[in-house]
């Protein structure tokens, strides 16, 4: 009997905690466990009122058979499922908020729009919109561009913005990831980054040419990552960003590199591609851009390309700061540019060789590295 009762207690023991534990500790469970707690009892609708983390995926909707649209009953259950969390929470403050939704009907654009601008009123901190549209363009309501509590915003993917209005303020933003989000022109810098004043780190990415901004220019941010997967015709890039500290870049090589300030940056990752269109690539004024650094990591596909453009005169800085080198090579003509990288790199503490084999499938693949000190 006694036993019988002690397992009663332990049972219920996690009701005797306070409300703002138990709101934190329901915050660490996907959303619709933690929202099926409020029927358990009053007191429970209450606590869930202190859950600050919301996360909704429509990806676990039942996928439809080939040919066939997906079931509408299904749709309509999550999209009430997300409103009735929401109104559960009767405007209670919210840290964060992630969203992945693929929509179908136009009619669904405005229930995305009303829930993105409850957890704008409600203050939210972070907000991570994973989005896709069937046939049409997906556009994004314009107080996502004005919210003053924002720290964090993640945008994917295949949305098209309109033109930006002249009003873009985000002033506490410090991160922004953008996912294949197509701009007009000059607004991801010109008026997107204009308005985020304290913004420090930038990941953009891309997989088509259209809208795919080619000029980065911040004067605060210190991290930046920019991968594109697709080969131009002609054009260039310009990197105006002279507080930068890391610098991650994917791309094929382009005519010509403008511009470029990156008078702070340390590390630097480049994985530059040949492409089969431009033929002569002139990389001269991105390794001058980042010949103060003090760490570089250089893909195979970087080597062969930067050797390519030796042979065709380019001239090496000498890199006066660069300490640790991480070097691959996956032909001659990359291994051929390792010693005349070494001979412009005096003060080089570090080398870390990576070594590949040719594999038909992956391209190449990494077997091993070395890593050599110099005493």
């Amino acid at each position: 009997m006694e036993a019988k009762k002690l397992n009663t207690g332990l049972r219920d023991a996690i009701s005797w905690l306070p409300d703002e534990v138990l709101g934190k500790i329901l915050s660490l469970l996907p959303t619709k466990q933690a929202a099926s707690t409020s029927v358990l009892a009053k007191k429970w609708r209450h606590v869930f009122r202190l859950v600050h983390t919301l996360d909704f995926d429509d990806s676990v909707l039942l996928q439809p058979e080939e040919g066939k649209e997906e079931c509408p009953v299904i749709r309509e259950s999550f999209r009430n499922f997300v409103e009735r969390t929401l109104a559960l929470q009767c405007g209670s403050p919210i840290n964060n908020f992630s969203l992945k939704f693929q929509i179908h009907e136009r009619k669904e654009m405005s229930y995305l729009f009303s829930w993105i601008c409850n957890a704008l009123e409600r203050g939210v901190l972070e907000m991570s919109l994973s989005l896709e549209r069937k046939k049409h363009e997906l556009f994004l309501p314009s107080e996502l561009l004005t919210s003053k509590t924002l720290v964090k915003l993640t945008l994917g993917t295949q949305i098209y913005l309109e033109k930006f209005p002249t009003n873009v303020s985000l002033p506490a933003l410090k991160s922004l990831v953008i996912d294949s989000v197509f701009f007009e022109g000059d607004d991801l810098c010109g008026v997107l980054l204009r308005g985020c004043p304290l913004l420090e780190e930038l990941y953009v990415r891309h997989e088509k040419i259209e809208g795919t901004p080619y000029c980065i220019c911040s004067p605060t941010i210190k991290k930046l990552s920019v991968y594109y997967d697709f080969e131009l015709l002609r054009g260039g890039m310009s990197f105006d960003t002279p507080s930068l500290v890391s610098l991650s870049y994917r791309d094929y090589a382009l005519e010509e590199y403008t511009d470029v300030n990156l008078a702070s940056l340390v590390e630097a990752r480049l994985d530059i591609h040949y492409s089969k269109w431009i033929q002569d690539p002139d990389l001269s004024g991105l390794i001058t851009g980042i010949s103060n650094i003090q760490t570089l990591h250089l893909s195979p596909a970087s080597a062969d390309v930067i050797a390519r453009c030796v042979e065709d005169g380019l001239v090496l800085p000498v890199f006066n700061n660069l300490v640790k080198l991480s070097f691959g090579s996956y032909n001659e003509r990359g291994w051929k540019l390792l010693p005349y990288l070494l001979k412009q790199s005096p003060k080089l503490e570090t080398l870390i060789i990576q070594l590949y084999i040719f594999n038909k499938q992956k391209h190449s693949e990494r077997i091993s590295s070395l890593q050599m000190l110099r005493g």
